[in-house]
């Protein structure tokens, strides 16, 4: 066993809510984690990789690791003195009605509802708007602990049966199930093993779905590369079901998906080996014998086709436009030689959607959203009004719809739901959440800081009105940083907590997202990966140099490859951060592309085995590879999910035990692993709740508050 003491005061730092005396400290005896022999040669270059076992999840070993681990974490995290505290406030925030946009199928009204704090939204049904509403889809239903999750759903034309995913513990592998709609029995047209799929009906009679070949050895670690597009006819067994695209071992897609048109006129099928970039084709549907027409033949651009009006395609591409832009194209001829501007690139960014019989284009400018109507013509109807600065999403709906539903949210405004006049251009508020927080006592302000080689990045900065630029306010700086990835300004009840207790939140635009196109995403990738990580630690610096917070306060947080980035910074800076909260990261950069469909981030990362530089480059920047002995890393606090088949939990296991042996601090790692969760996507509230508890116990803690900064008495005692 390795012990630690670890002390929480930071010396030279004075503040009521330091414990002076340092006995926020406890004794740690981290699980010894045994060392293979292992080795790989890459390009002449010998890599250890002592910890590789960790990486077999289905073995007895590995089991055992995590429960020591887990028994170490929880031993610690039941020692803070507040954490119950912070799950009860929590858990008061938490319980409020959350109301989804309603929308139409086969003459219902269907909304998803949340009650307050149960574990997944019910989807409900009513004939009409002033009806009594009825439970029409219950998720809770579907396990006794929250674990299962609906990840996904679609209706028939008709709107008579649902097709709808579930995700068991977190998993990115589902089942989909059909229902119908009508009479509520569950039909006997249940599909398993699918994964990374939509689901798009065809007309009444069937479904299209993507899935994998089930890989050899485990289902949540196995590499997975050829996806096939498949149509379910219903009454048929899966066992009969046609492959529509992507069953060719000459040419193997990571990423296959279809869609149908909403007259059902064309099948539009998209083709990727990595998440940027790829083909695209249509079928014909009503032909009598459908053939495949190539629209894009390579993966050098991103488009989609939105909708049509007839044989006319509208698509939105990146195609010499790194902003984007909507073009036209008749069905017939649909390469982009006959491409036509329809609503051309401008300066930001454009994410457009359709509804009532018009155009949405949303745009974004330094992150924050700006709305335009357009009509089938090209020509502008209005700028949408909104409610504020902040970020709206929404406005897709139906063809023959007149109204439709917007959200509107920032960092200090809980999301409110708008019912839009889509003739008149008039926006009513539809549901506004009762939550115990008054946005009025806080504000958020948007810098423009340098980062090392000059370039300007966005942050918007959050915190109660008042708060004193002294350096020592509690701040977690949140990064992402890749994938053309937007962050823009959203509520999250979660942070609310954070900032109820003087905390600051900033979040900077990094590159390697999207928020200002396709340049600002390439200026984050693979050769150029360096610059996302020295944004945030430039970040880091601008909340520091100008009395937002101190190293002795400051939290860096992100998850998976936002992980990656708190890993990397963490090496490469371990003096800059007191805490450090890396989630579900990316954290073995020369492995990452063996495992699930991690072969298809390559756009961004590239692979150790693209050649000597690529690998070099990722060599020196892998966190699990730049962890070194006798360094004083800060207090640590990993985060995963043992079912998380996106980025295997296997990462994070490796990291922790890489700093728990070469931590020459003081301060603690500690690893937090939870059973039955995945990457995120589908937790349940109470897992949710808890986690956080312990994120914000952990983080105030290892600040030195031995009590939470506004409990003003107890801090006073020091």
């Amino acid at each position: 066993m390795k012990k630690l003491i670890t002390g929480v005061f930071s010396a030279g730092v004075l503040s009521i809510s330091l414990n002076a005396n340092c006995q926020n400290q406890q004794q740690l005896d981290y699980p010894e984690t045994k060392k293979v022999d292992t080795v790989t040669d890459y390009f002449g270059t010998k890599v250890q990789d002592p910890y590789r076992w960790l990486e077999d999840d289905r073995s007895p070993e590995t089991e055992a690791w995590v429960k020591a681990e887990n028994k170490v974490t929880f031993n610690y995290l039941d020692k803070i003195p507040y954490r119950d505290q912070l799950r009860k406030r929590l858990t008061e925030l938490w319980n409020y009605e959350k109301l989804g946009a309603p929308f139409k199928e086969g003459g219902k009204i269907y909304f998803f509802k949340n009650d307050g704090l149960q574990n997944q939204n019910v989807l409900y049904r009513k004939d009409s708007e002033d009806a009594e509403a009825e439970v029409f889809l219950d998720p809770n239903s579907f396990s006794d602990d929250g674990t299962t999750s609906l990840a996904g759903m679609s209706f028939s034309d008709n709107g008579k049966i649902l097709a709808y995913a579930i995700s068991e513990g977190g998993s990115d592998w589902r089942k989909v199930i059909v229902k119908n709609a009508e009479t509520g029995a569950i039909m006997g047209d249940t599909i398993k093993d699918v994964k990374f799929s939509g689901l798009s009906w065809k007309g009444n009679d069937g479904f299209y779905y993507s899935s994998y070949d089930k890989p050899d050895g485990s289902e949540l670690s196995a590499k997975t590369d050829q996806h096939k597009l498949y149509y379910h006819k219903l009454g048929m067994a899966q066992s009969e079901d046609q492959v529509i695209f992507g069953d060719s071992d000459a040419q193997k897609r990571r990423y296959v998906g279809g869609s149908v048109t909403e007259d059902d006129h064309y099948l539009i099928i998209s083709a990727r080996n990595s998440t940027s970039g790829g083909e695209l084709y249509l079928m014909d549907l009503t032909a009598e014998n459908p053939e495949l027409v190539t629209i894009i033949d390579n993966f050098d651009t991103d488009s989609y086709v939105i909708d049509n009006e007839g044989s006319k395609l509208y698509i939105v591409t990146n195609l010499n436009a790194p902003n984007r832009r909507i073009v036209t194209v008749d069905a017939s001829d649909p390469t982009p030689e006959n491409w036509m501007d329809f609503i051309p690139e401008t300066e930001n960014v454009l994410s457009p959607s359709t509804g009532g019989g018009y155009f949405f284009a949303e745009y974004m400018k330094d992150a924050i959203s700006q709305v335009k109507q357009y009509d089938y013509d090209g020509k502008l109807v209005r700028e949408v009004e909104l409610p504020g600065i902040g970020s709206v999403g929404g406005f897709g709906t139906k063809k023959e719809e007149k109204v439709s539903y917007y959200s509107f949210t920032n960092y200090v405004t809980p999301g409110t739901i708008y019912k839009y006049d889509i003739e008149k251009g008039t926006s009513e508020v539809y549901n506004k959440p009762d939550i115990d927080f008054n946005s009025e006592d806080y504000t958020s302000e948007q810098v423009f800081y340098e980062s090392k080689d000059g370039t300007k990045i966005p942050m918007i900065i959050t915190y109660k009105k008042g708060t004193q630029l002294d350096g020592k306010n509690p701040t977690i700086l949140y990064g992402y940083g890749g994938f053309n990835i937007s962050l823009t300004p959203g509520f999250s009840t979660a942070m609310s907590v954070w900032l109820e207790q003087g905390g600051i939140y900033a979040v900077p635009n990094l590159r390697g997202g999207g928020e200002y196109g396709r340049e600002w995403h390439d200026a984050g990738i693979k050769t150029k990966k360096q610059n996302v990580f020295d944004d945030f630690i430039a970040a880091a610096e601008y909340l520091i140099d100008n009395g937002y917070t101190s190293r002795d306060y400051l939290a860096v947080r992100g998850g998976s490859n936002g992980g990656l980035l708190v890993g990397a910074t963490m090496t490469q800076r371990p003096d800059l951060m007191k805490v450090a909260l890396p989630a579900v990261g990316v954290m073995d950069m020369l492995r990452y592309h063996t495992f699930t469909a991690g072969a298809g981030w390559a756009y961004d990362y590239g692979t150790a085995e693209d050649n000597a530089e690529m690998f070099q480059y990722l060599y020196n920047y892998s966190p699990v590879h730049n962890v070194k002995a006798g360094t004083e890393y800060p207090a640590t606090l990993v985060t995963t999910g043992d079912h998380d088949d996106r980025v295997v939990p296997a990462h994070s296991f490796k990291f922790a035990a890489e700093l728990q042996e070469k931590q020459a601090g003081n301060e603690p790692v500690l690893i937090r692993i939870e059973t039955k969760a995945g990457h995120g996507a589908g937790k349940p509230t109470s897992m949710i709740i808890d986690e956080y508890a312990d994120i914000f116990g952990f983080t105030f803690y290892n600040m030195g508050f031995e009590a939470l900064p506004n409990d003003i008495d107890k801090n006073m005692k020091n």
